[in-house]
This record gives structure tokens, C-alpha cells and sequence, in this order.
């Protein structure tokens, strides 16, 4: 039988779901919800730790108490129906000493997971922090350990602030100080215009006249209206020495190492109405206190000169020796108590520019990093995209055990030249990447797992084209060579591909990466996830598999704003997929691939229809049997699969399956991997014309379930393709060596005067039907195709070829589109036996243009008569032509 697979119908349609629903099963899933408003999903990660799987879901919009923060929540990654996620409440993490505001911060909007020490990253890049008047936007990453325990702040772009200070405010309380209240208000006054807080100015107080009082230390109060009432309550405390050097030494010794901070800048400020009485000791406080890179502020109050008309030129040389260099920024002097309060706007001024940061430095430029927009866990550390630094030109930032490294902006310079600013124009790209938000994502992928990244994905999502959000991802190599795109959409919807983009192990068994791209826009917000497979010469720009929203829940929306894979969820060896949508996480299990393997062999291995050994529907038939042997081939990792065998027949048949086989020609097999499976099926070969080409037998191998279970590789073929050849009886197996003879019988030959003998014209002026007598042997082997070509002059009409003898050989003639004077005789089809022959008549009937009887033929009409040629269809051999008389009519 000639068994061929069928065009349409069930087939078909297998073909197209697969085509569709390839590696990732879209039957077998699990939804976990969380919060919408939180923007539970936004992110998703695998993650292992403490023996257990788990999926790590980031919702950056989660509230911790009055702020929103973001948070992390945890979610066991099983097949049961119900998961119970657990919030990590990170947002409640801060960076100590700091002024910070998380409200906003955004934590979650990125996650990375370290499995080599089950730990995970996970940033806010909105986190800001308070500096003097402004909030910088540096970002923040945080840590989180095995245990799920916060262990480290990851703050690459964190710059202390320019008010970072610790100040002593070493205070004239003598009894010369008149009145009180003034110097009070200014301390409250200069207290007011101070940024005081964590991660900037510290103040402590300390009065001295014949002693020395701490009013209260640098870390008692940690705002301003602290330290304001504080300095409500403070008393002169009197005395008849005015003691600056005792005061100065206090503050130095004590007052700093009282609260004081690492790496603050250490402020003195001074205020004194008269010369010191242990003016022997300044100049080594003064000595000690440069040596501890103090800076002093010294502030002489002249009411107590001016009152009693006093000259205060010595006084003033001392206090101008206690202020450091230069004197007309740290040196000031009022008439009296009372006008301290005009100094409180210029001396605040000249103590914040104490730290005012060089503009063309690095922690300038990196106050609006957002650091943690993007992070990669690498071998030695942490990276993170900082998209603000640089004045929104980005930076990559990185973390280490060692300290942080922060690349220069000059570093950037030679791949962001000055004049591409504020014009998209990075990397190479031109004026149609503005908008497109390319770089968003990025993906480098190791295609052969050799531990080499061989290409970079870069996303641009927003990419613009034919008035649709379509989205883009660009492939490079290494160099940043760009070695193509790839593309999906062509329907006209937003699509936003590339919102997310994870490389994934190999799904289909050939050693290859693949990657899973998010289009979260498409099907109106919808969403949609594309598998691109990997090959040994980079990705396919064709998709394999799509997966829209829809298949899952018609509720879920955003789809595919975040992928990642690299994790076996249900234990069957097989990598699955998570996805996060909005208020959702997706898990989707994959589906192992397989090949069928088939085999066929035939019992004879030729069709020998010159041994007729049964009987079919009361004719004699050459019976067949073919061994079909099926096995599987798994690609990737698979247990027992049901496989559904086909055989289909052509009309007409050249063969038939026996009954039995006929009515089950549809089987269902259960193999398991590395099992063979054999049956035998049973056909019988009819007589045909056509012994020369094969009869071809095609077994279609399917999966008997293809909505579950394994999935046939993709290009795999379904259909085996098997010919068996007619034994041509001859002792060749390629060709048969016929020897065909073509004689003319024996006959008396008369001819006209004059011609001689063996001429190939004939006079004959009264008889109208010629006959030509001949005979055809074959002395060689089978002759396959033999035809009988015959013609004759144009006054013959070709009458019939008849079987003189009782011969079985047949001999039919046909004109078909050849000359009319031209005949083409098939000869036994389809071959002529070894060591037959036949005897012929050919008759013939003279036209219109036949000689006349005439009585005298002084210029007779010559004739021509059939010559005759022997054809064989692999061999042209004894070609022969004869000239007869016409001996006999009718």
C-alpha cells in the first residue's frame, strides 16, 4: 500500500497547536495572587534557599506604616493549589545615620538571586536622603541572606552630605556677659539655620567661664527642634575668670569624642566677651586643635569694651588668633550682645561652604543616580545601573567586599562623547533610539554554556514604528557588533516588547540557551510572553512559542513584565517558567521533547509478484508483511509517553492492508525512554502497470495526548518514508539485460523490373490490403517497458496488429499524438518475459493515392512498407526494420 500522510483534518490541526504550544505547557499553571495596588509581580525571581524553592515577587508600590516602600514577598514554589506568601517587610530596613526618605523608594523594582550563596539583591531607586535643603535620589540596594534576614546596605551612589558636621559651640557664661537672653536667642537663632539630623550637623554645647559645664553632647538630640528647646533651658553659669583655653581644650578633648562621628567635619565655634585669663595655654589648644583639623569660628562680643570704653585691641588680636585662617572668613566681632543676631545669616553661610562638593567631582554627579534600576550579581560583587548620574548620562556602579567602585564621568567619555547629550544617541545609535528607552533591559546570554557570555540583549521597548509602541530587542556580539533584531508584532497594537527579557537553559535537548522576552501591552494590556531558541550561531530571530494572558486568566493584565526561568519547580527535570503580571505571578510548567523514532522493514524485502502466494477478493496476490518498530529519543528529561501510529492508503492502491490491519490501522503504543516498540502489518501487492517505481509505505508517528505529556520536537519529521521496490526477476538487482530480436517471417519476394532485390518499394496495382507478417523474442532477461514502433508511408492507412499464434504476449497499439502514418505498440506490459516470442500480422489498407489498375504499368507507384523498431525502456537494443512485400490480402 502507498500509505501518505493526510492534508487536512485532525492533523492539521495538531500541527497548528503545536506550532503555537511548544515547550511551555499552557494546560498545567499556577497563579499566584497578591496585591494590585501593591503592584504585586512587578518583578519575580527563583530563588533557592534553606532546602527550599521558593519565588521571590516584588511589589514596589507595598505601603510599612505611613510610607510606601516596596517590599519583597516570598512564595513556596510547589504544584499545590494554594500558596501562601510571605511578606520579608524589608521597606523597614534603613541606612543608619542618614536623613532618609523612603517614602516612594520603590524597593523591589529590582530582584537578582545569587545561587551560589542563596542570597538575593533586591533595590529601591527612588530612596533619597536629606542634605541641607535638598533630597539626592541616589537609590538604594539591600541584601537579604539565606535566612531571609537583612544583612547588608548596598549604597554604591551614597555621598555624605555637605553638612556633615559635628559642631562644639564653646560658650562665654562669665559673669561679664550681659545680658543673658541675647546671647540665648542667638544660640537659638544660629541652632535654627543648622541642618541638623542623621547624616548631617551634630551640635553639643559647652559653657565655661572659671569651669566647664557640657550643656549637652554632639548625639543627645537628632533635630532641630530638639536641640532648640535644649537651648532654651541652658543658664549662664557665671564666673569671674573667662577661662577660653580651658573651654577650647574641653570641647576638643571631650566634646568631640562625646557622640562625634567618623569622617564628619569637625566645627569649633567660639563666643567670648573678654580676654582669657589663661591666655598662656592658647596657643597650644589652638595648636592641638589644627593638629585634630578642627575649624574654628571665633566670635568676640564687645559690649563689656564698649560699656566701660575699654580698648579691646588686645582682645581682638587673641580672638583673630583663635579663628582659623584666614581671619575674614572665621573672625567676627559685634558691638555688643544684643547684635549678635545680625551676624546669624553670614556666619551660617560661611559654615555650610565648609563642605561644598566640587562640581566636577564624582559625588557631584552622582546626587540623582537612582542606582538600582537594573542589577547584576557578578563574580567579585554587585553591579547597578544608575540611570541619573552624570546628569542623566547613566554610570554602572559596583559593589564589593573590598569598598565600592565608582567610575569617573571622564570614563564614560570616549563611549558618551559630550556631544551626544540629551540626544539618545548612545552606543552607536542613531536619532530613531530617541523615546525607544533602549537599555532598559538588558540580557547577556551564554548560548553554549561554556561560562562565556556570547551575546547581549538590549531591549527597547518603547521603539516606535508605524504609529504603535511595538518595542525591539537588538542582539550583539561580542565588540558590540550588532548581528540583528528581533521582532514580533505585525498586528497594529501597542506591544511594549522587551519589557522583560531572562536568558533560560535549554529547552529542547540541542545544548543551547534560549531567551523569553515580555511584551506586557499586547491584546490590549493583556500581555504576552515569546520563546526564542538558541543555535549554535546565536538566537533564532523566528519565535517558537507565544503565550498570551489570556490562555491563563482574563483577568490578568501586564503580562509578561517580568520573566525568569532557571529552576525545576514540579521535580521533573525540566526547567519552568515564572512570569509576573499585575497583582500576579505565573508559574508555567514545561513540557519534555521528544522524537519518534521509526523504523521500517519488509518481509520479503521485495515484492516478488511473480510468486503469487495467497488469494485476496478471489485473485491471486503477492502477500507483505512490514516490521514497524517505534522508539523514543528523549531531548530533555521524560518518563512514559502514549504514541498513536497512522497508516493511510492511496486510491487507487497499487496494494492493500489485510483486513485485520485495516480495521486497526490507527494504533496506540506506551513507551517508555529507550523501549522499542515492533508489530508486524500485513499487505498484499495487486497485479499493476506499474512494476517500476517502489510502492512507498509512510508510517505518521504522533503523541496520543498532545495537550499534555511530552511535545514532538519541533521540524522533527512525523511522517517515515519508506519504499520497497518489484524484484524485477532478473539476476540484477538495478537493471534486467533483455536481448530483443524483431524478424520479418519467410516470405517470396516479387519485385518490378529493374529494382533489385531487398528494395523498400513494392508496385501492386490491384490488391488494396497489405498485410506484414513478423516476430518478436526476447533471449535475454525480463525487458520492463518493450514497445513496438511502426510506420509506414503516407498512401497506407494502418489497419491492426494481430497475435497470430496462441501466445499470452499482448500487443496494444496506440496513435496518441504521433504522426497518423505512426503507430506505438506496448508488448506484454509491463515487461516481456525472458526466452518468449510472438508472431504478428500487421495490416494495412491502401488511400486514395494507391496505385490504379492499370494493364500496363509503364511508371509504377512504389509503395514504402511499415518498418518496424523494437524498443525496451532501459535498453534500446537490437533495433530492427524490414521492408515486406504484401503476399497475401483479404
Amino acid at each position: 500500500p502507498y500509505w501518505k500522510p493526510e492534508v487536512g483534518g485532525a492533523w492539521a490541526n495538531l500541527s497548528n497547536r503545536l506550532r503555537h504550544c511548544f515547550n511551555f505547557d499552557t494546560k498545567k499553571y499556577k497563579i499566584i495572587e497578591g496585591s494590585k495596588e501593591a503592584q504585586f509581580g512587578y518583578t519575580v525571581q527563583q530563588h533557592e534557599a534553606g532546602g527550599q524553592k521558593w519565588l521571590l515577587v516584588g511589589a514596589p508600590f507595598e505601603t510599612s506604616g505611613q510610607h510606601q516602600t516596596g517590599d519583597i514577598y516570598k512564595c513556596p514554589m510547589d504544584t499545590s493549589s494554594n500558596t501562601n506568601c510571605t511578606r520579608l517587610n524589608l521597606g523597614k530596613v534603613s541606612l543608619n545615620n542618614v536623613s532618609e526618605r523612603k517614602d516612594k523608594m520603590r524597593l523591589g523594582m529590582t530582584l537578582t538571586s545569587n545561587p551560589k550563596d542563596n542570597s538575593f539583591v533586591t533595590c529601591g531607586p527612588l530612596w533619597s536622603y536629606e542634605c541641607g535643603s535638598s533630597y539626592y535620589s541616589t537609590g538604594i540596594c539591600s541584601r537579604v541572606n539565606e535566612s531571609f534576614k537583612f544583612s547588608k546596605t548596598i549604597s554604591p551612589a551614597f555621598q555624605r552630605c555637605e553638612t556633615y558636621m559635628d559642631i562644639m559651640i564653646v560658650l562665654d557664661g562669665s559673669n561679664s556677659i550681659y545680658p543673658w537672653y541675647e546671647v540665648q536667642d542667638f544660640l537659638i537663632n544660629i541652632l535654627q539655620k543648622f541642618y541638623i539630623g542623621p547624616g548631617q550637623i551634630q551640635v553639643g554645647v559647652v559653657q565655661y567661664g572659671s569651669r566647664v559645664v557640657h550643656e549637652f553632647t554632639l548625639n543627645d538630640f537628632r533635630s532641630v527642634e530638639e536641640v532648640v528647646e535644649a537651648a532654651k533651658t541652658i543658664n549662664q553659669r557665671g564666673g569671674e575668670e573667662t577661662r577660653t583655653a580651658l573651654g577650647i581644650n574641653v570641647a576638643r578633648m571631650e566634646g568631640f569624642k562625646r557622640g562625634g562621628r567618623k569622617g564628619a567635619k569637625k566645627v569649633m565655634l567660639v563666643i567670648t566677651d573678654g580676654e582669657s585669663h589663661d591666655s598662656p595655654d592658647l596657643q597650644k589648644a589652638m595648636e592641638d586643635s589644627e593638629s585634630d583639623n578642627i575649624t574654628t569660628y571665633a566670635i568676640a562680643v564687645l559690649g563689656y569694651y564698649n560699656r566701660r570704653g575699654i580698648n579691646p585691641e588686645a582682645f581682638l588680636k587673641e580672638i583673630k588668633y583663635i579663628a582659623s585662617d584666614p581671619d575674614d572668613k572665621h573672625f567676627f566681632n559685634v558691638t555688643d550682645e544684643s547684635a549678635l543676631k545680625d551676624i546669624v545669616d553670614a556666619l551660617g553661610e560661611r559654615i555650610f561652604s565648609l563642605e561644598g562638593m566640587n562640581p566636577n567631582g564624582t559625588g557631584f554627579g552622582l546626587q540623582m543616580s537612582q542606582a538600582g534600576f537594573s542589577s547584576h550579581i557578578v563574580e567579585d560583587g554587585i553591579l547597578v545601573g544608575a540611570v541619573g548620574a552624570y546628569d542623566w548620562n547613566g554610570a554602572v556602579l559596583k559593589e564589593t567586599r573590598h569598598g565600592k567602585v565608582v567610575p569617573p564621568k571622564s570614563s564614560y567619555l570616549e563611549e558618551f562623547p559630550e556631544e551626544l547629550k540629551n540626544h539618545g544617541a548612545y552606543l552607536g545609535e542613531r536619532v530613531y533610539m530617541i523615546g525607544s528607552y533602549y537599555g532598559s533591559e538588558l540580557a547577556p546570554l551564554d548560548i553554549d554554556g561554556d561560562g562565556v557570555t556570547d551575546f547581549l540583549l538590549v531591549a527597547a521597548p518603547m521603539f516606535f514604528s508605524k504609529g504603535w509602541e511595538r518595542g525591539k530587542v537588538y542582539i550583539y556580539r561580542s565588540h558590540f557588533l550588532l548581528e540583528g533584531t528581533l521582532e514580533v508584532s505585525d498586528q497594529s497594537q501597542n506591544s511594549r516588547f522587551g519589557g522583560a527579557m531572562a536568558p533560560i537553559p535549554d529547552m529542547n535537548g540541542d545544548s543551547y540557551s534560549e531567551v523569553v522576552v515580555g511584551a506586557p501591552l499586547e491584546d490590549d494590556h493583556q500581555g504576552a510572553i515569546y520563546l526564542f531558541y538558541g543555535q549554535l550561531s546565536g538566537i533564532q530571530h523566528k519565535y517558537r512559542q507565544r503565550i498570551g494572558a489570556a490562555g491563563f486568566s482574563a483577568g490578568l493584565q501586564y503580562f509578561g513584565r517580568s520573566v525568569h526561568g532557571m529552576m525545576d519547580v514540579n521535580e521533573d527535570g525540566l526547567v519552568d517558567l515564572a512570569v509576573g503580571a499585575l497583582g500576579a505571578a505565573v508559574l508555567i510548567w514545561s513540557r519534555s521533547v521528544v522524537r519518534i523514532q521509526a523504523k521500517v522493514t519488509f518481509e520479503p524485502e521485495k515484492i516478488n509478484t511473480f510468486n503469487k502466494d495467497c488469494r485476496r477478493g478471489g485473485k491471486d496476490v503477492t502477500c507483505m508483511s512490514a516490521i514497524v518498530c517505534i522508539s523514543l529519543d528523549a531531548r530533555t528529561q521524560m518518563q512514559i509517553v502514549g504514541v498513536l501510529l497512522n497508516y493511510e492508503r492511496r486510491h487507487p492502491p497499487r496494494a492493500s492492508l489485510d483486513d485485520n490491519d485495516r480495521q486497526q490501522q490507527t494504533r496506540n503504543l506506551t513507551l517508555q525512554r529507550g523501549e522499542e516498540s515492533c508489530e508486524h502489518v500485513h499487505f498484499y501487492v495487486q497485479e499493476t502497470a506499474d512494476y517500476g517505481h517502489p510502492i512507498v509505505f509512510v508510517v505518521r508517528a504522533g503523541l496520543q495526548s498532545p495537550d499534555k505529556g511530552p511535545v514532538l520536537d519541533h521540524g522533527w519529521p512525523t511522517n517515515v518514508r519508506t519504499e520497497i521496490p518489484f524484484w524485477n526477476g532478473c539476476e540484477g538487482d538495478d537493471s534486467c539485460v533483455p536481448d530483443l530480436i524483431l524478424e520479418r517471417a519467410a516470405w517470396a519476394l516479387c519485385h518490378h523490373q529493374g529494382a533489385s532485390v531487398g528494395s523498400e518499394r513494392v508496385v501492386e496495382a490491384s490488391r488494396r490490403r497489405l498485410v506484414v507478417e513478423a516476430r518478436l523474442e526476447n533471449q535475454g532477461e525480463n525487458a520492463y517497458g518493450t514497445t513496438l514502433n511502426i510506420s509506414h508511408s503516407h498512401n497506407l492507412l494502418f489497419s491492426s496488429l494481430i497475435v497470430k499464434d496462441h501466445s499470452d504476449i499482448q500487443i496494444e497499439c496506440r496513435a496518441e499524438d504521433r504522426e497518423w502514418n505512426e503507430r506505438t505498440c506496448n508488448v506484454s506490459s509491463p515487461f516481456m518475459r525472458s526466452l518468449t516470442q510472438v508472431l504478428y500480422l500487421i495490416s494495412t489498407v491502401a488511400g486514395s493515392c494507391l496505385v490504379s489498375s492499370s494493364p500496363s504499368l509503364h511508371h509504377p507507384h512504389y509503395i514504402t512498407l511499415p518498418i518496424l523498431e523494437v524498443f525496451n525502456w532501459t535498453h534500446l537494443v537490437n533495433i530492427t526494420r524490414a521492408s515486406v512485400f504484401a503476399y497475401q490480402s483479404t
